[in-house]
């Protein structure tokens, strides 16, 4: 299959390596990936198709370390590839493998089976579908909208406070708490409600927002003063500037937590994790994929913010019915993540719910 894998930084050129180092390399890289443990000279001689003695193999990681491709964890151990040789790896050598015919309908079925449902129900099941397939988490942003509106509804839940719930016509629903007089009864907020459905249905918050500010101002001397004071909280809160910003579906953090070797992968977890709360932060980050065409490949520190936790992001965008990319969707986890298999099944994914978003 083809996939738009960008090159990356690596300043290593394929020319530089011969064909025992290329073998040698991937072999470092293969184990990496398959163990998370580093290997030795003797276990490389003995995986490589070429013959070459235990010797002969330390000299040629030798020359990889000096190119800053491979490093040794501790002075006797085995070596494993830096993120530097993890790049130069996906970059140029990596085999892209292609998803069986089973896999392809088990991602079409359980896509397509969301999307009688809301917005949101498809971008988690193909957030969660990614994670359940991989050894990551499953991550999809999207554009927040300004979906036209179905209803709203007041909920009191104390006194000075309630509770104002807007469910769009695709089915989005957006909470948000608002400061009211301590002393509004449930009619005060049934009357409000009925006041601003009977003139948001069908209509965007903006639109809604302007028709409203006109109609307040002609109904004042109708409603309640208690009333009127719901409706402006309401109107006041709807500000519109959350609906620019990107949201983030994260699905799959206990994948994460599985095939830990060492107290220091679940160091790094843990610090993902922290990086995976920061939301917005994430759904910034993987914004900048929006920009290109393909799917996007980020390892380690080439992510500012997982370079902590040294893990490895693969996404790639996604398209509405118009054509246009509106978000991405990937896979986050650790640098060990099994590119070949990982790169087919987000840009799989991502073709199969631009095609239902299409629809």
């Amino acid at each position: 299959m083809s996939v738009d894998v960008p090159i990356g930084s690596a300043s290593v050129s394929l020319k530089q390596l011969d064909e025992r180092s290329r073998e040698i390399f991937r072999k470092v890289v293969e184990s990496y990936l398959a163990t998370g443990e580093p290997v030795g000279s003797r276990n490389v001689s003995r995986l490589i198709p070429i013959t070459l003695s235990p010797a002969s193999v330390r000299n040629v990681m030798a020359d990889l370390e000096a190119l800053g491709l491979v490093y040794a964890p501790h002075t006797s151990a085995g070596r494993l590839p830096t993120e530097l040789g993890l790049r130069f790896f996906v970059d140029a050598l990596l085999e892209i493998g292609d998803l069986s015919g089973e896999e392809r309908q088990k991602i079409e079925a359980e896509v397509k089976a969301a999307r009688g449902d809301s917005l949101d129900a498809v971008l988690a099941e193909a957030s969660a579908l990614l994670s359940g397939l991989s050894r990551g988490a499953g991550v999809v942003t999207a554009h927040k909208t300004d979906p036209r509106l179905k209803q709203i509804e007041f909920v009191h839940l104390d006194p000075g406070r309630a509770l104002v719930v807007l469910v769009s016509e695709d089915g989005q629903v957006e909470n948000r708490l608002l400061d009211v007089p301590a002393d509004v009864s449930a009619a005060h907020l049934a009357e409000a409600t009925n006041f601003l459905n009977a003139r948001i249905r069908g209509r965007t918050l903006a639109e809604a927002k302007a028709e409203l500010e006109r109609a307040f101002a002609a109904a004042r001397q109708e409603l309640d003063s208690l009333t009127q004071k719901i409706v402006a909280a309401g109107l006041a809160s709807w500000s519109g500037g959350e609906l620019s910003e990107r949201k983030l579906i994260v699905r799959g953090h206990a994948k994460l937590l599985q095939d830990l070797k060492a107290v220091e992968d679940l160091e790094r977890v843990r610090l993902l994790f922290d990086d995976l709360e920061t939301k917005r932060g994430v759904a910034e980050l993987l914004g900048k994929a929006e920009q290109a065409e393909g799917l996007r490949i980020f390892i380690g520190s080439e992510n500012r913010l997982f370079s902590l936790s040294g893990s490895s992001t693969i996404v790639a965008p996604y398209r509405d019915g118009a054509g246009r990319i509106v978000g991405v969707l990937g896979v986050i986890g650790p640098t060990r993540l099994n590119y070949a298999r990982v790169i087919p099944m987000v840009d799989y994914t991502a073709r199969v719910l631009s095609e239902v978003l299409g629809r």
